[in-house]
């Protein structure tokens, strides 16, 4: 069904005009005008009746995946003004996932707060959210939410494809294989770095289905970005074409009022989930997305993901659950092709709006593919029932498993028993933090083996802090060796979007906030149950009570000191990674542009 064309705004309702056009006060109004006439605006500009539009650049030096944003950006500008109104390009704070320690998760929240000042304010009509990397297209979208001025994301792209000896080598992805070829001696430091280094040949983020592309797909699966912007390659001409698009769109959007709030629905959040299950998404798709939903006002938990998700199956065949990378997924459609199987099955919500002023039907339905080898049809999928389990247990209350990437190995090994399929018991090892991991993994004084289930803790929002991705442990280098590729994985911080393991994490509560994972001790048993979705320590009630006495009685599990006055700062407010890790009490802070107004003057 069509949407009705939105009623377009007065001039005199543009939010800009209270800081540069307001004849109640011309003492204010001149100061606020003086100072940007400075670098050369006009008046004419700033008082014309124009939406002044921000750009929120997330590219710089220190963000090599969203650097291309630094040209792109002109380009969104150009869309702007032809469209008919002002650029304002501003910086946003930086989060690079492969530069940041301890880890960039750390910095979401800060960047988060940060966009929110800037854009209550300053005097901006909307604004365009420059994204990429992974935690820079949440961090952003949060914010938007919370201020709920009209918004358009633009992704800056994938890189063009690795390749090494042949062999597509996907961003990311590409580390875990070399490290496992690195630790059974098949290759040596040099060849190791040189084998991940060819995986990153141009501008843009990681070219597999990691968090940087999940995420940005989402984005656009919640309407948020122009329909089949978020696959384009960031060298390809049609990124830049995107660009001007996006440009062009956001000035409309606030003629037309169009709004975060009148985007993300339930419904959107819903269909979103459904995609990610589609194109074999990121383990850190729900902490970000549940973050959106919480400052949006929509409830959404991880047991929404399963009960929407699971049952979808796998339809792209691109690292690390299939085989192709980003440019085979783009020139195959993209995620309109995605979503036009899932349309035609019956499960999305069609008249969903999107940031384009067209529902999800109207921008999808009938763009199927033309390459079935990577976007496979709905009844001929990769994997069925491909999305994310919700365990819970004496273990956790909530912990994550991603269904799509469980392999063969893995399989037979752990799920396989006709007596007890779909489930497994084994002991644990545990590490307290991946330097632990680090130094003992090769220990044989540890007795590790292909039924041994490792524990990584002190990894969480508090624990590390910001919940590193540090879940994904590879077995001993013995076991390498042996064909033991891969081991039971399950810990309380999170694993890399790019990574093939189907590890338990994301475990909430953490330990360092009490959770069961901090009452654990090496050679203790576990059981996992997929059946029952559960996750529980195999020891008497009366042994869990005094273990979590004696834990009580020491102060609770223990964990580096802050190093920054942001960390101390985080550590104290931050939820759980089931929560969406935002900061507690962000929730209430809704809609502020509508709720608050404009901000008091200045002087």
């Amino acid at each position: 069904m069509a949407q009705t064309p939105r009623p377009r705004i007065d001039a005199s309702r543009l939010r800009s005009r209270l800081w540069f056009d307001n004849p109640d006060n011309p003492g204010m109004t001149a100061l606020y005008l003086e100072r940007y006439l400075n670098f050369g605006l006009t008046v004419g500009e700033l008082r014309g009746g124009k939406p002044l539009i921000g750009i929120a650049q997330t590219g710089s030096d220190l963000s090599p995946c969203n650097r291309h944003h630094l040209e792109l950006a002109k380009r969104v500008r150009e869309g702007i003004t032809a469209a008919g109104g002002v650029a304002f390009e501003f910086p946003c704070h930086p989060i690079q996932e492969t530069g940041k320690r301890p880890t960039a998760s750390l910095d979401r929240n800060l960047a988060y707060l940060s966009l929110v000042e800037v854009l209550y304010g300053y005097p901006l009509d909307g604004v365009v959210l420059l994204t990429g990397c992974d935690k820079t297209m949440p961090a952003c979208l949060m914010a938007a939410a919370t201020v709920n001025i009209p918004t358009i994301s633009l992704n800056v792209g994938p890189m063009l494809n690795g390749w090494s000896r042949g062999e597509r080598t996907g961003s990311g992805t590409v580390v875990w294989k070399a490290r496992e070829r690195h630790a059974a001696g098949d290759i040596d430091y040099q060849q190791f770095l040189d084998i991940v280094a060819s995986s990153a040949p141009s501008d843009g983020h990681c070219n597999t289905m990691g968090t940087a592309s999940t995420m940005n797909a989402l984005a656009e699966a919640l309407g948020m970005a122009l329909p089949g912007s978020a696959a384009i390659p960031a060298p390809y001409r049609e990124r830049g074409q995107a660009a001007y698009a996006t440009g062009q769109r956001i000035v409309d959007m606030v003629w037309e009022d169009l709004k975060p709030s009148d985007i993300l629905t339930r419904e959107a959040f819903e269909n979103a989930i459904v995609a990610n299950t589609a194109i074999g998404g990121s383990t850190n798709a729900p902490i970000h997305i549940n973050a959106i939903a919480k400052l949006i006002g929509v409830p959404l938990t991880c047991d929404d993901w399963e009960r929407v998700g699971y049952d979808i199956p796998l339809l792209v065949n691109m690292q690390p659950a299939g085989q192709y990378l980003g440019e085979e997924y783009y020139r195959a459609g993209g995620l309109p092709a995605v979503m036009s199987e899932l349309l035609e099955a019956g499960k999305l919500h069609a008249d969903v709006l999107t940031c384009n002023g067209k529902t999800v039907a109207e921008n999808c339905a009938g763009a199927h593919t033309w390459d079935r080898d990577v976007i496979k049809p709905y009844g001929e999928p990769m994997r069925e029932r491909a999305g994310f389990l919700n365990l819970k247990g004496s273990l956790f209350d909530s912990a994550i498993m991603k269904t799509s990437v469980i392999s063969r190995e893995f399989y037979d090994r752990y799920l396989a028993n006709p007596d007890d399929p779909y489930a497994f018991e084994g002991k644990v090892v545990v590490f307290d933090g991946p330097e632990d991991y680090h130094h003992r993994i090769d220990d044989p004084a540890l007795e590790i083996d292909e039924h041994t289930v490792l524990i990584m803790r002190g990894a969480g929002p508090i624990g590390y802090p910001g919940a590193a991705e540090v879940v994904n442990m590879q077995p001993p280098g013995e076991l390498i060796r042996r064909g033991v590729l891969s081991l039971p994985c399950i810990g309380d911080g999170r694993q890399s979007g790019t990574s093939g393991t189907p590890s338990i994490l994301n475990a909430s509560p953490e330990a360092a906030a009490g959770g069961g994972l901090a009452l654990l001790q090496n050679g203790d048993r576990v059981r996992i149950d997929l059946n029952k979705r559960t996750a529980d320590i195999l020891l008497p009630a009366e042994e869990i009570a005094r273990r979590r006495e004696d834990l009580t009685a020491r102060g609770g599990y223990p964990y580096p000191a802050s190093q920054t006055p942001w960390q101390a700062i985080q550590r104290a407010m931050v939820d759980q990674l089931s929560e969406g890790m935002i900061l507690k009490g962000s929730e209430a802070f809704q809609r502020i542009a509508q709720t608050h107004g404009v901000p008091r003057d200045n002087h």
